[in-house]
């Protein structure tokens, strides 16, 4: 018995309230893949600064090419940490590594992370499917989980492209 003099009972899959609908907008990121990635990127950066600083033998276009280096070693951290996808009320934003791409709710006929998927998959109205890397289960599965629930609850109350019931 629970605290409120009500049996507990375990709610199974079939019996799971559907996820509540987010306020939007919302973001949809991996932050603690972010935050290690950013960190790393920072560190790394200061670390081959220093060398570079601290060596005395370095001649001048040396110690430049050891910045650039870490420019260069940071900002791929950096890129690989923006991918996010935002849902506001008229659609849905995804930005991957390099693109970014602007979908109207009614494009987005599911959306899709199965077991083994290294991030979401968005099932579109031409045919095509995008990945969506905003959501990935690498680093906080559950998380990810939870936020393709969410996604996909806004993709099936928002959209009006067909579907299969």
């Amino acid at each position: 018995m629970s605290a409120d003099n009500q049996p507990a009972v375990p709610a199974t899959p079939a019996q799971a309230a559907p996820p509540a609908l987010p306020a939007l907008p919302v973001t949809f990121r991996p932050t603690r893949t972010r935050i290690v990635l950013l960190s790393v990127g920072a560190a790394m950066f200061a670390t081959i600064t220093a060398v570079a600083l601290m060596l005395e033998r370095l001649t001048t276009g040396e110690r430049i090419s050891f910045v650039f280096v870490a420019v260069l070693l940071s900002s791929v951290l950096v890129l690989l940490s923006r991918p996010k996808v935002v849902a506001e009320e008229t659609g849905v934003t995804v930005v991957n590594l390099t693109t970014s791409r602007r979908l109207d709710w009614a494009e987005i006929l599911r959306v899709n992370l199965r077991p083994g998927d290294p991030w979401v998959f968005l099932d579109l109205s031409d045919g095509t499917s995008l990945p969506a890397l905003g959501i990935q289960p690498g680093v906080a599965r559950n998380q990810a989980i939870a936020d393709a629930r969410a996604l996909r609850a806004l993709a099936e109350t928002r959209g009006t492209g067909s579907r299969e019931n």
